[in-house]
């Protein structure tokens, strides 16, 4: 890395824009851009808006001294099923594993319910004749023969890349690892991933799931990630780059390119951590992040300047608000919530004859009707510049004019079906999509047993801030933060992540007072030399980083189990009594109550290594164009009732720490549009920061 140079660089590319943030370590003084994303090819969009920032700063690319960048390549390649034709390999007898799933109802009452369709399809799935046990004895050897022959069945039919899937390789990947020898002679340029390399955990459907996740993604993980260092280097930038992964941790891209299951919550990951960040300084012991961009609304609760982590994700939810209607991620995530209703979620009349917003979207290209770039399906955005939440001329610092008549023609179309006025239905559209979030964030807050009204929300992304008001009423959350730079903070928090590399290993063991630990021990070491590498691979020293341990413990008996860190008896004196206090204390915060007499048991063992997160020091660097903005009257639609209302437009230059603004008002930014609303006032803190407080 160039140490010696200040600057840093943050992107995150989204599925309507790439934001991006450079940093100067030094003075604290950031630059913020917007640039719209390019689907075909996200690294050409993504570069573009590189390029365009360093040059806005006067700067040279060699300048740089590191990039962090946040993707939504892999999880928007899941949710639209385009990756790889993929083959799965699984132990004689297991083929249908990933169709059987784990034979829940979701939703017991519901009796046409179905879950997320498998991500191969049985005609996918080919056996292999070899077992071994959960002892690791060696019931029927390895076939080598049957995978060569197999192989070149499967180069014969195209297939582009293999998950392979042996029953107990968790704990004896010896048949895997021979499989996968055989398959990289055998089939040259083909992707092959291997289930104990993607996951150490016992349960052969969730890794099952996640090596095809890993499989089906990987070709075009390697692909992207080499197309991007490519330009980088082309384009002069000689600094090291890293990728944020859904456990909220940097790594290097060819650990992304390898394992992109790691990534599939890189983008929004960013923004959540900036909120722990955020919170932390602000002394925030409960805050909502409310993070709402063009394709999607996200929302996640940080409690104690920490972010929730979890291991049971999911992706492609049958019903988004119910647990188990989706693809398990058996891998730590930063725990949030996703709907489908962002910027550029498209509205509609469904055959009931109801609005209904998303949770299809226009993206970058053709976009809403009123980019003008050929869309003509009404928007969330369009809908927001008819009631005037978005002033057409400041859309991006006025570099991007928006067609407010395009947009009116896009709803007029929606109007006409529902009998009502332009404003009417543009009304109802943005208020079905706030519905729709805070029905998911309500549901979110729930699960985590707290209170939206007990919170403060933190609203971003691009779109976040014109609808946090609305939302915030619906919710009752008195008070709302819009963060300095809000409309990239996503971009932003990738700036303030430190590296970081979790590991698992199953081995089930049942907790006694007093217990050796050299088997334990043993596992930890593996796993932190796996977790080191990893690190070494970002140019992490070794030395700076520190190391967490923890394990899923349950009752003997139960189906799911609490993930808890060890505690220090424990770790230094095979204390096993403090590890079962540990977990029975944890057991009565989360169900209420302890199973006195029944034995306790640890399922698997997990650990993190994780560097500090680097210090951060900010301050807007002078805008010339935004000194000279100035404040104008525009007029916002807030219901039928209520019809227009006069609304003061104010450009963020001109506000005043202290100040208070009394709403209606529009607080403009370069890259989103801050709306508070009726009975709200909001103030700028000496942060830069905008606190809205609603009555």
């Amino acid at each position: 890395m160039k140490q010696d140079s200040p600057w840093r660089m943050g992107f995150d590319i989204g599925g309507t824009f790439t934001d991006l943030v450079l940093l100067n370590d030094a003075t604290g003084s950031t630059l913020r851009h917007k640039t719209l994303t390019t689907p075909h090819d996200p690294s050409e969009g993504a570069y573009t808006g590189l390029t365009e920032l360093v040059a806005m700063a006067g700067l040279q690319a060699s300048q740089i001294h590191t990039i962090t960048h946040g993707t939504t390549l892999a999880i928007n390649a899941l949710l639209e099923r385009r990756g790889a034709k993929t083959a799965l390999l699984v132990t004689k007898g297991f083929r249908d594993v990933l169709v059987l799933g784990r034979e829940y109802r979701y939703d017991i009452y519901d009796l046409n319910g179905a879950p997320a369709a498998p991500l191969l399809p049985r005609s996918q799935a080919f056996e292999i004749s070899e077992r071994v046990t959960a002892r690791g004895d060696v019931v029927t050897p390895l076939d080598e023969a049957e995978v060569v022959t197999l192989a070149a069945r499967l180069k014969n039919d195209g297939y582009e890349a293999v998950a392979v899937l042996c029953l107990h390789a968790y704990a004896w990947p010896e048949h895997e690892l021979r499989i996968e020898a055989i398959l990289q002679r055998e089939l040259p340029g083909v992707s092959v991933s291997v289930s104990h390399k993607v996951s150490r955990e016992i349960r052969e459907y969730d890794r099952g799931v996640l090596t095809a996740m890993n499989a089906f993604v990987q070709p075009k993980a390697r692909h992207y990630m080499a197309q991007l260092e490519r330009k980088l280097r082309d384009g002069g930038f000689t600094c090291d780059w890293l990728v944020m992964g859904s456990n909220g941790g940097l790594m290097a891209p060819q650990v992304a390119a390898d394992y992109p299951t790691r990534i599939i919550e890189s983008g929004p990951a960013g923004g959540i951590v900036a909120t722990a960040a955020f919170a932390r300084k602000n002394a925030l012991s409960q805050v909502l992040a409310f993070d709402m961009g063009g394709t999607t609304a996200k929302a996640c609760v940080v409690r104690g300047g920490v972010p929730s982590i979890t291991t049971d994700y999911e992706v492609g939810r049958a019903d988004r608000l119910l647990k188990g209607s989706g693809l398990p991620v058996k891998l730590p995530v930063v725990d949030m919530i996703e709907i489908g209703a962002g910027g550029g979620s498209i509205a509609r009349v469904d055959r009931l004859g109801l609005l209904e917003i998303g949770p299809e979207s226009a993206s970058a290209f053709p976009g809403p009707a009123c980019y003008a770039r050929g869309g003509e399906l009404p928007t969330v955005t369009d809908a927001n510049l008819v009631l005037g939440l978005l002033d057409p001329a400041a859309f991006l610092g006025g570099r991007m004019p928006l067609d407010v008549d395009a947009a009116r023609r896009a709803i007029e179309r929606v109007a006409t079906a529902l009998g009502l006025s332009i404003e009417e239905t543009a009304w109802g559209i943005h208020e079905v999509a706030n519905s729709k979030m805070a029905e998911a964030l309500r549901t979110h807050a729930v699960e985590k047993n707290v209170s939206p009204q007990q919170m403060t929300m933190l609203a971003f992304g691009g779109a976040g801030p014109s609808h946090a008001w609305s939302l915030a009423r619906t919710l009752h959350v008195k008070r709302v933060f819009f963060p300095n730079g809000a409309g990239v903070y996503s971009a932003f928090g990738l700036l303030t992540a430190p590296p970081g590399a979790d590991f698992v290993r199953s081995d089930r063991c049942r907790l006694r007072p007093e217990m050796s630990m050299t088997t334990i021990n043993a596992l930890f070491a593996e796993g932190f030399d796996e977790a080191f590498t990893t690190l070494a691979a970002a140019s992490i020293d070794p030395a700076t980083a520190q190391v967490q341990r923890m394990a899923d413990v349950r009752y003997v008996g139960q189906g799911s189990q609490l993930t808890l860190p060890l505690p220090d008896a424990f770790i230094t004196d095979g204390d096993g009594a403090s590890l079962i206090a540990a977990f029975e204390q944890a057991h009565l915060a989360r169900f209420g109550r302890t199973l006195p007499g029944l034995e306790v048991e640890v399922v698997n063992w997990r650990g993190r290594v994780q560097t500090d997160a680097p210090p951060l020091y900010t301050r807007d660097s002078a805008d010339p164009q935004a000194q000279q903005a100035e404040e104008k009257s525009l007029r916002v639609y807030l219901g039928r009732e209520a019809g227009f209302s006069a609304c003061r437009a104010i450009p963020r230059a001109l506000l005043v720490a202290g100040e208070s603004v009394y709403g209606p008002a529009l607080l403009q930014e370069k890259e989103c549009a801050i709306f508070v609303g009726p009975g709200a006032v909001a103030t700028l803190d000496e942060q830069g920061n905008i606190l809205m407080e609603l009555n």
